[in-house]
């Protein structure tokens, strides 16, 4: 989107506003499954989690892409959109075996990562295929809190419980039928990831009746000018390569499939603020936003840094700011960062903020969560109104004390 659209959306639908190109959406599933062309059968799960507008479900699944879901509710999101269930996984962590029950009754792939759940799902319902998350134990994303692959982590079984796995199948008879793992986001080093990728392999050779290997996903994407991302070119020639190879080995082709979240969204993203206040203080100069942690959290929880660009001053002379938010709490977007002069009334836009922003969105302090809008076709639409008083007052029981 251009400087003047991202104004036009802010000054059509109010601030603050996330606004979703659906053009940029396409082009990173086109170059996802480019990377992979040489694999026979590619299937991508878009993860819900990280945009769970039904809006951007539907641009998805008119892609092609299935989906990944974490929830009973992202689940249910899904089939509102009009995703088939068959080309929806349901991979959840911590959650009752009457959530998993639920899911599976309305048709959607099963993928379960703790030995307790898959004995009690096994033997109640044996004919029922069934994916395991394994832990390879290999961490191959950057920030601790996204890298779930380590030995600590919640995620998965671990593949030295493989043993335990093998016993609870013979056992209960259970039809497995895929193999998943995550490492982590933001992956780096192509040769760790296909290092997991090993362990994966390894591990499908002990079921014979695999239709698909999930390798999760985690794909890193620019942040700012010069970042590093991850070359998926690069890694669909050599997973591509190894894939293929297990495939004529293992007797049979399997589908190879990922669930990138960020990958496909992140870079559609941005969150348009405006500028309440500009303070000076006696060693800095504080834009205050009608926005803050609360909408965007991810620079308070993960030290994340998103571009920031004044879209009513883009060419104006640079100064250094720290962008700070309006809630009662140190909301910090950016410290002394180098922005074209801001000036009260101004409106900035926040860069990458498709992936894990209006998700992690909340109504702390009361404030409204804002609306979304999606740029197709060289237009605006409202995908998602922006909340009112109404809404925070919805579920609350205004009782006599």
């Amino acid at each position: 989107m251009k400087t003047e659209e991202l104004l036009e959306i802010a000054q059509q639908f109010g601030s603050p506003v996330y606004a979703y190109n659906a053009e940029t959406i396409a082009s990173q599933y086109e170059r996802l499954t480019a990377a992979f062309s040489k694999v026979k059968q590619l299937k991508i799960h878009f993860a819900v989690k990280a945009l769970s507008n039904i809006a951007v479900l539907k641009l998805l699944k008119k892609l092609g892409s299935g989906l990944d879901t974490v929830s009973i509710q992202e689940v249910k999101l899904g089939l509102e959109a009009g995703i088939n269930p068959s080309d929806i996984i349901f991979t959840p962590n911590g959650v009752s075996l009457a959530e998993i029950e639920t899911a599976a009754a309305l048709g959607v792939q099963i993928n379960i990562d703790n030995l307790s759940i898959l004995e009690q799902f096994g033997a109640k319902y044996p004919k029922t295929p069934v994916c395991i998350r394994i832990n390879p134990h290999v961490m191959a994303g950057g920030h601790t809190n996204i890298s779930v692959g380590h030995i600590d982590s919640k995620f998965g079984i671990s593949i030295h419980q493989l043993p335990h796995i093998q016993r609870i199948v013979n056992n209960t008879g259970m039809h497995i039928n895929g193999i998943h793992m995550h490492t982590g986001s933001d992956i780096l080093d192509i040769e760790v990831f296909l290092h997991a990728a090993e362990i994966l392999f390894e591990t499908a050779e002990h079921f014979p009746d695999l239709e698909f290997l999930d390798f999760g996903s985690g794909f890193k994407v620019p942040y700012h000018e010069g970042d590093i991302e991850t070359d998926v070119e690069e890694l669909g020639e050599k997973l591509g390569a190894r894939f293929n190879q297990f495939c004529e080995d293992y007797g049979r082709d399997l589908t190879l499939a990922f669930e990138p979240g960020k990958y496909l969204v992140s870079e559609s993203g941005r969150l348009i603020v405006q500028v309440n206040v500009v303070k000076q203080t006696t060693s800095t100069v504080f834009a205050q936003v009608d926005s803050g942690f609360n909408h965007l959290l991810r620079p308070m929880l993960y030290g994340s840094q998103h571009g920031i660009i004044n879209i009513s001053n883009p060419k104006g002379k640079e100064r250094f700011y720290s962008v700070v938010g309006y809630i009662c709490e140190t909301d910090t977007f950016a410290n002394n960062r180098r922005i074209p002069e801001i000036r009260e009334g101004d409106y900035l836009s926040f860069q990458n903020a498709g992936a894990y922003c209006f998700a992690m969105a909340s109504n702390y302090n009361s404030r409204y969560r804002p609306a979304e809008v999606l740029w197709y076709n060289e237009k605006a639409h409202l995908i998602r109104k922006r909340e009112t008083f109404e809404d925070l007052t919805r579920n609350q029981l205004n009782i006599d004390i």
